[in-house]
């Protein structure tokens, strides 16, 4: 198993919890997520940055 520190940007969405969805969603497609955070807002495109750390099973 090795960890991964990753960005990804996400739409906002209108409600909180779906924001919360939508980002472990994407995060997944990556790896397993064991950490994240929202660290840059784009109002103007209406995006989120986010940063995580995430693992990943080693191929057998």
């Amino acid at each position: 198993m090795t960890t991964h520190f990753i960005t990804a940007e996400i739409n906002l969405q209108d409600n909180p919890l779906q924001l919360q969805q939508e980002i472990v969603a994407e995060l997944q497609k990556r790896g397993e997520p064991l950490r994240w955070a929202i660290t840059r807002l784009d109002a103007e495109n209406q995006t989120a940055q986010i940063e995580a750390v995430v693992t990943v099973a080693d191929p057998k």
